[in-house]
This record gives structure tokens, C-alpha cells and sequence, in this order.
């Protein structure tokens, strides 16, 4: 894996940044810390793929308690980042195996407060409020056109559903609603926080 550029910021600047859902902030943080995170997830029985999506959970339970006001750091933001992908993953690693299980730590890590819910949200309901929230943004054509293709109709069926002129234009049209969708979800600042920002 190739090593990543890190960037520096103070504590606060994290908090003000993930607060403010500042893109430039958001990816710093993945920048920075992804590398300890998969290494982490690496050496106690995790892949790359879990890691990830580990790095997004605790991005969203971060971001919700800064919301709530309910963070107050004692330790290091770092720290408390790890700390919280640290807790989480043990929490999987108990329920995958029935059995408790110690972690083999890769960083320094806190003991948090017992007031944290890592239960919050459920990625995948984090993902569908994002889905929801921008689809209910695209015009009603565009809203139908999508629907119908969810459904199973096909272009001929939908070009007959929307009262179109060819399937040619309906192929176009429903093609034109999905990539202005994807993109609109790609650019919110909580996609970019739950989303895999190496490349950027």
C-alpha cells in the first residue's frame, strides 16, 4: 500500500472541520488515518474491505457527537479516532465469533467514555437517508423514470409509461437521471465522510 501525504491540523481543527462538513477537512482525515485503521483491522482478522467501512461507522458516530456537542476530548483526536474504530471492531469481532476477544493494538488508544452508542445509525440506513435526501431533490420526471427502472420495466416499457417519442430517449433520459443522482450524492460532504476518498 502506497504511503499517503499527511496532512497536519490541530484537534480543533478536526472538530470545527467535520463540524462545518468542510470536504478539505473530511479528506485529511481519511488521508491521515485510513493507513492505522487497516492495520489495525489487518492484524485482528479483518481485510482491507473492513477497514473501510470501519473508517466510515466511525466517522458517522464521530460527526454525531460533535453535532450533539456531546465530544469532549481527553486524549488526542487521533487517539480518540482509533479508539473508537478500536471498540467498534472488537464489537464485531464478539458478535462474528461468540466469544471475547483481545485486540492486537497498533496505536495508543483511550478508554472512552461508556456513553458513546456505536449503534447509532446502521451504515447501510446512513447510506439510504443520503440516497433519500438527493433523490427527493431530482425533478419528478427524473423521479419517475427511476422508479420505473427499480421496478424491472424496461426502456421500451418506460418510453410507453413517460409517454416518450423513441426508447432512444428514454435509454438517454433515464441514464441522465442516474448519473446527476450519482453525482449529487458523490459531492455531499457525509458521502465523502463514509465514502472511499484515496483517490482524491
Amino acid at each position: 500500500m502506497n504511503k499517503r501525504a499527511k496532512e497536519i491540523y490541530s484537534d480543533q481543527d478536526y472538530i470545527e472541520g467535520l463540524r462545518q462538513r468542510r470536504n478539505v477537512i473530511i479528506s485529511a482525515i481519511y488521508r491521515n488515518y485510513i493507513d492505522c485503521i487497516i492495520n489495525l483491522v489487518n492484524r485482528n482478522s479483518g481485510t482491507d474491505e473492513d477497514a473501510e467501512d470501519l473508517f466510515q461507522d466511525a466517522m458517522i458516530i464521530i460527526y454525531k457527537r460533535i453535532r450533539n456537542e456531546e465530544l469532549k476530548l481527553s486524549c488526542s483526536f487521533k487517539t480518540f479516532f482509533y479508539s473508537v474504530c478500536r471498540n467498534l471492531w472488537l464489537q464485531r469481532l464478539n458478535k462474528r465469533q461468540w466469544t471475547t476477544i483481545r485486540i492486537n493494538d497498533t496505536e495508543e488508544y483511550a478508554n472512552l467514555s461508556a456513553d458513546i452508542d456505536y449503534e447509532i445509525v446502521e451504515p447501510s440506513e446512513e447510506r439510504k437517508r443520503i440516497y433519500l435526501r438527493h433523490f427527493s431533490s431530482l425533478s419528478p420526471d427524473c423521479q419517475r423514470i427511476l422508479e420505473l427502472f427499480a421496478q424491472g420495466f424496461n426502456v421500451n416499457e418506460i418510453a410507453e409509461q413517460m409517454q416518450y417519442k423513441s426508447d432512444d430517449y428514454a435509454k438517454a433520459r433515464k441514464y441522465q437521471c442516474k448519473e446527476l443522482l450519482k453525482a449529487r450524492i458523490k459531492n455531499d460532504p457525509l458521502y465523502k465522510a463514509l465514502a472511499d476518498d484515496e483517490e482524491k
